[in-house]
């Protein structure tokens, strides 16, 4: 029998490409900022609306709003809560420098490299003790110039007994073609805080996306994080960690990807518990259509009484493309409760069969199936972006038969 060449075995996971900040344009004029979100351009107005940005503000909490390398506008509606640009922040607390590159490691690659070296702006985001958010918070990263390269730094906490929801959208023009996206995320989440974080993407087909994200949980802390990308993108390589260090931490990840035809997505999350007690979940739901996905995912108990589990789960709707899931389990000591489910594979062709006895056709029956896959309700979800999903789900029917 001959050897497998390890270089060309196409069993291997597809990492997504590196690519050279330095490719990327970084001098880009400055913007004026707008008395109210309605001020932006209509184009900026409606690309940002697909990503659950309200400019009305209507049911939010605040509101932030980047375009290129500035912050247009910053605000928060309600008492207890802070919201404003990460520079005008470090000015402000001295103590947030003792924050600052506290979870992700200015050295850990290239692009947290560029970002250290080349900042180009980013939010802070705070509740004050036993702040409770009435709305969630809204946050948006939109770029309009092709090639160039956007490295924001945002910190988020939540001090003791606060509760947070933040939707975040990050949004490239109509115009862009190409560019870079070094997004870097440190949140922190105090003693009995909770902290809901949900990150839509609707990138350029060029873009290089780069999130850098980490979370500390403090003790009965609750740590959510929703992702959400659908939308074609060049490549896309991301593994936010929570670590829930205080005892009764609890962190969630729930993911959902679509790739289509040209994409490379490298994505995961990784939980390390590190107290008694402590809680995590991974939900990772993946599906192609042409594109190339390796979904990652690690659960370390490093503590006795801890208890998660990872749950990925892949489906390949073309002829072309591939799903590699690479599920992890860390057992460092006794008395650890760690599991995982994880499949990649088609839609059976019972369940199609079923749903056209009930009076579908076979792209509605596929369209359906799908739809109940990557569906894992999100908390918030505006309705405009599950209309993008059915359309998205569409495509993907459409693509299987």
């Amino acid at each position: 029998m001959s050897k497998i060449d390890p270089t060309t075995d196409k069993n291997k996971p597809i990492p997504a490409p590196d690519a050279d900040p330095g490719d990327f344009t970084s001098q880009v004029p400055a913007r004026k900022g707008v008395r109210k979100l309605s001020d932006l351009p209509r184009s900026i107005r409606d690309l940002s609306e697909e990503v659950g940005i309200d400019a009305r503000q209507k049911c939010r909490a605040g509101s932030y709003f980047q375009v290129d390398h500035s912050a247009v506008f910053s605000r928060s509606g309600q008492a207890g809560l802070e919201v404003m640009a990460i520079t005008d922040a470090l000015e402000r607390y001295d103590w947030l420098e003792d924050y600052f590159w506290s979870l992700v490691s200015p050295e850990a690659d290239q692009y947290t490299k560029s970002a250290m070296t080349a900042p180009h702006g980013g939010y802070f985001i705070r509740a004050l003790p036993g702040a409770k958010a009435h709305f969630p918070l809204q946050a948006c990263l939109f770029m309009t110039r092709d090639g160039m390269a956007q490295n924001v730094h945002n910190i988020i906490i939540a001090e003791e007994g606060a509760d947070l929801s933040i939707l975040t959208g990050c949004v490239t023009g109509r115009s862009v073609r190409t560019g870079l996206h070094v997004g870097i995320s440190e949140f922190y989440v105090k003693e009995g805080a909770r902290i809901s974080f949900t990150m839509i993407h609707n990138w350029a087909e060029g873009m290089v996306v780069r999130p850098r994200s980490a979370a500390r949980i403090g003790e009965d802390g609750v740590f959510i994080s929703n992702y959400f990308c659908i939308r074609p993108v060049r490549s896309l390589q991301m593994y936010p960690t929570a670590l829930c260090a205080g005892r009764g931490a609890v962190a969630r990840f729930n993911n959902v990807f679509l790739a289509p035809p040209g994409c490379t997505l490298d994505v995961g999350s990784r939980a390390v518990l590190g107290a008694e007690d402590c809680r995590a979940e991974i939900l990772s739901r993946v599906a192609t259509t042409g594109g190339d996905i390796t979904a990652r995912g690690q659960i370390a108990g490093e503590v006795p009484g801890v208890k998660a589990h990872l749950d990925c789960r892949g489906l390949i709707l073309s002829p072309v493309g591939t799903i590699h899931a690479i599920p992890e389990l860390v057992g460092k000591v006794r008395d650890v409760d760690i599991s995982h489910e994880a499949a990649v594979g088609k839609i059976a062709e019972e369940e199609i069969l079923y749903l056209m006895t009930r009076g579908l056709t076979a792209e509605e029956a596929v369209s359906a199936i799908v739809r109940g896959f990557l569906d894992v309700r999100i908390e918030g979800l505006p309705d405009s972006l599950r209309d993008d999903l059915d359309r998205a789900i569409g495509k993907a029917a459409g693509a299987r038969m």
